[in-house]
């Protein structure tokens, strides 16, 4: 799904019929295999992604640390719904699979690990608010994986390069631009939800506490999802993003190479280098 502009894959849409159609005819050219294997494989990253989000709003996901872990249950709990129940189960679930991805446990990478709990939160929250089918999800799916393959081929992906933007703000994008779609806006819209996700988050450091993928990283995956779905609601709205998403990509590459070491995954920087986390790094401690 190698495009290397989102105008490219737009352009490709408007021959297949859809964002999702020409990822998938693009996957079909470059892995050789038929529609019906590469939508198979799609159906078992759908169902892995629901196992997670099943085993983090159980409880049982918790990091050896102990620092992380049960949030994802108090907050699908949780009778404090100021803005509806349908946001609180996409910060729920968004929050169980980045529970399990720190457990140790297994996750899709969307587009990392670390930014694990975003995509499944927004399109499987959204897909049940509109009623969609798991094909539909299949097809965001596909979307989402296109784009992400815009910004791998325009910036970066990894928080050791770019920062927590070119993760948590990479899987908002996606997210966006695939919900858009599944729930029935045009290419165009997509692209502008996507340039809304990523410039909302434009400049987010990467700093977790200890070195661990747990703290911030697990909450700003509810935060994601949160500007991913204010990103849909925009786009859905009729709103547009007056800077192309090609270009908010390479803004956002541009900002990461010039953001310090500091700030890019070491753990030295931000959050990770407050008197709160730095006791918490020092007393860390495993359990069993």
């Amino acid at each position: 799904m190698a495009f290397e502009s989102f105008d490219a894959l737009a352009d490709a849409a408007t021959g297949h019929g859809s964002l999702s159609a020409a990822a998938l005819a693009r996957e079909m050219l470059d892995s050789g295999e038929p529609p019906e294997a590469i939508r198979a494989r799609m159906n078992y990253i759908l169902k892995t992604m629901r196992e997670g989000i099943d085993e983090g709003r159980s409880g049982r996901a918790l990091s050896r640390s102990g620092r992380v872990g049960g949030d994802a249950a108090r907050l699908e709990r949780s009778s404090h719904e100021l803005l509806g129940p349908q946001f609180g189960r996409a910060l729920s679930a968004s929050l169980a699979v980045a529970e399990v991805n720190a457990a140790m446990g297994r996750v899709v990478a969307a587009p990392t690990g670390g930014a694990s709990g975003v995509l499944p939160g927004v399109l499987v929250t959204v897909a049940e608010q509109i009623g969609a089918s798991d094909e539909a999800i299949v097809d965001a799916l596909l979307t989402a994986a296109a784009v992400g393959g815009v910004i791998a081929a325009r910036a970066s992906l990894a928080g050791a390069a770019g920062g927590c933007q070119a993760e948590i703000g990479s899987a908002a994008a996606m997210a966006a631009a695939a919900a858009v779609e599944m729930a029935g806006g045009s290419a165009e819209a997509a692209g502008h939800a996507a340039s809304f996700a990523l410039q909302g988050l434009l400049g987010l450091v990467c700093d977790p506490i200890g070195g661990l993928v747990e703290v911030p990283c697990v909450a700003r995956n509810a935060t994601g999802a949160a500007v991913a779905l204010a990103a849909v609601e925009m786009a859905l709205a009729g709103m547009t993003f007056p800077v192309p998403f090609d270009e908010v990509v390479d803004a956002a590459s541009a900002v990461g190479r010039s953001l310090p070491e500091d700030l890019r995954e070491t753990g030295r920087g931000g959050l990770a280098a407050t008197p709160a986390a730095r006791k918490m790094a020092a007393e860390r401690t495993l359990v069993p």
